[in-house]
Order: structure tokens, then sequence, then C-alpha cells
């Protein structure tokens, strides 16, 4: 099946971060060093940061991302946020506590919950916005057939970490990457990147390389760059 084929069954989905130019997608390989909290204290950083967040909020109406990500934001001890016209889809086993899942239940549109925790505790919130995809083990394709179908996602922006990155690549569910890069080098093996996950160790795995094929690169204020690609295979 052809992507472009392909797609017809499933939200056109965008891969849109902002890394190092050494692809870091977090200042250090603990909870405690992120790039929202950290970038904003660093001189040569602060000033340029803002742009991210600016393009940020031009991107898709469905948003996704994980609970481990959003845990280590804050999610899970942060007040009921105001209401957006965002839709949010979260993947996750163990990370949000039931105020995370309030938390996003107050801020989407539509909340979609994609678990394959049988005691995950958003089985006990009861929200009208509140869908819980269960999964027996962790399918992406599937669930991005659900989104579209079940709920008319035909748009999705994903912002998760290295890991679940790495699933989208390997499964050839990427149509786009939209990328802000900051002018600073992180370094550390251990440091989360834009694509972490297991490496290919054979030749015959090169198939499931992601190749892209730039549409637009912009330089913005203070050494920022914005790139965007179209993956063609």
């Amino acid at each position: 099946m052809s992507m472009e084929s392909e797609t017809t069954s499933r939200p056109v989905t965008t891969l849109f971060m902002l890394m190092s130019l050494d692809g870091k997608i977090s200042t250090g390989a603990c909870d405690d060093l992120d790039v929202d909290r950290d970038f904003p204290m660093i001189d040569g950083l602060r000033e340029g940061l803002h742009q991210y967040y600016e393009i940020e909020q031009t991107t898709d109406l469905w948003s996704f991302n994980t609970g481990r990500v959003q845990e280590k934001m804050g999610a899970n001890r942060k007040d009921p946020p105001p209401k957006t016209p965002v839709s949010f889809v979260i993947l996750d086993n163990h990370h949000l506590t039931e105020q995370g899942v309030r938390y996003f239940c107050a801020q989407s549109k539509t909340f979609v919950l994609v678990t394959s925790n049988r005691s995950h505790p958003a089985f006990d919130v009861k929200e009208e916005n509140l869908h819980i995809i269960f999964q027996e083990k962790t399918d992406l394709r599937a669930a991005l057939v659900r989104l579209k179908k079940d709920f008319g996602c035909d748009r999705l922006t994903v912002q998760s970490g290295g890991t679940v990155n790495s699933l989208f690549l390997r499964e050839k569910l990427f149509d786009y990457v939209d990328l802000v890069v900051a002018p600073v080098l992180v370094g550390g093996k251990n440091t989360s990147t834009l694509i972490d996950g297991a490496s290919l160790i054979k030749r015959e795995e090169l198939s499931a390389l992601g190749v892209l094929k730039l549409e637009d690169c912009k330089v913005l204020e203070d050494s920022y760059i914005r790139l965007r690609y179209k993956v063609v295979s």
C-alpha cells in the first residue's frame, strides 16, 4: 500500500518538535532537566524561544503526546486549565493519575486516551469529552485508524518523546516532519533525541529509515531555524 493511499484510513501526521542542533529534545538524561524549563534560563536560547511556542499555536487541532512526557510537564499536579479548541490524544499506561486525566479533560475539546492498562485511572473518570481506546497491546496504526473513523481526526501533530517517535518512524506513520532547531549543542548519549528506540543492526533493515524531502527552510530570529520536510518513504 502506498503512503498516499494508506493515509486515507488514518490522519495525516506531522512530527513537530523543538530540538538542539545535535538532535536532543531534552537538556539532560533525568526528568529534572527539560527544555521548557531550562531554555528560558539560558542566555542565547531564551531570546528566540518564543518563536517555537508561536509556531506551536498554528499546528493541528489534534495533538498526540504521551503520559510520561505530560507527567514530566506537571499534568498530575497542575490545576485544571482553561478549555482550548485543541483535542488531545495521550498514549499512557501508568504515568497519568486521575488528576492528570481530569487536567486533560478540562483542557481538551475531545480527549482520547490510548492505553493497554485495564486499571488505568481514566476508567474511573466520567467526563463527556473523555474517550478511551483500550488495546491489549499497543498498536499505533490501529489507534490512528480509530481516531479518524470514530472521532473525525484528519490531521494530527505528534509531540511525544523519542521512544514513541521511533515507533511512528518504524511503522511508517509520519507524513511530515516540522522542526524548530535551537542554537545549542547538548550532547550526552543518554539524553533523549528526536528519534530514540532500538537501533537498526542489519543492512536489510534499512527500509525502516525515514527518507525526507525538504519543503521549507526558514532562518528565524536569534539563530533559530525552522525545517519542514515531507516523508517520502
